[in-house]
């Protein structure tokens, strides 16, 4: 935690002149997402995320997984939530109620954030005001045979619960599972920074 906290863009080579910052041709708020696998093993992998502006990476979820996020470059709005799971489900089968955790944007340089399997916003969403790059530290990383695959959501409009009427109702939300949002696909690009190297322990 203390090592990603000091890590800076140029420890991967990375500035806002790189062209995968640079909005294309396509509707605002639609711009393609460019990622990168820095380093990959069963017990966690680093992936850089790369988004021009107005990109989005949806509501998505992280099961059973610990995850260190670091704004390296740029202004990024963060939507976060965790899910309720003390409150009795009144709503539809396919939906679930969740509380929020963060909704504010974060400018680089800030420090970084962590979420765990059921809490710290397990469920994020990634907006960028201007281009960004995030690392993620994914502990262990996604992995569909073991159970770990990405599940994405839309929120619902909120209708208070009676067990939550004291509480504030803007902090909480419906979210209902989709299939995966068109602008949730990435490109994938080989990492040209500098390499990690293992040493035998």
């Amino acid at each position: 935690f203390v090592i990603s906290d000091s890590l800076s863009p140029g420890v991967f080579a990375l500035n806002e002149d790189l062209p995968f910052f640079k909005s294309g041709s396509c509707a605002k708020g639609n711009e393609k997402v460019t990622c990168t696998t820095v380093y990959k093993c069963r017990n966690f992998s680093l992936v850089i995320f790369f988004l021009p502006a107005s990109a989005v990476i949806p509501l998505h979820n992280h099961p059973e997984m610990t995850v260190f996020s670091k704004l390296l470059l740029g202004k990024m709005h963060i939507k976060a939530y965790d899910w309720v799971d003390s409150v009795c489900n009144e709503q539809a089968s396919s939906m679930r109620l969740a509380k929020l955790k963060a909704n504010s944007v974060f400018t680089a340089p800030c420090n970084t954030s962590v979420l765990y399997p059921t809490s710290g916003g397990n469920i994020h969403e990634f907006t960028a005001v201007t281009p960004c790059a995030v690392l993620d530290v994914l502990g262990p990383p996604y992995s569909r045979e073991d159970g770990r695959d990405c599940s994405y959501y839309k929120e619902v409009p909120y209708e208070g619960l009676a067990e939550l009427k004291d509480d504030n109702e803007h902090s909480y939300g419906w979210l209902e599972e989709i299939e995966m949002p068109e602008n949730s696909k990435m490109d994938g690009i080989h990492y040209l920074g500098p390499r990690i190297i293992e040493t035998a322990s």
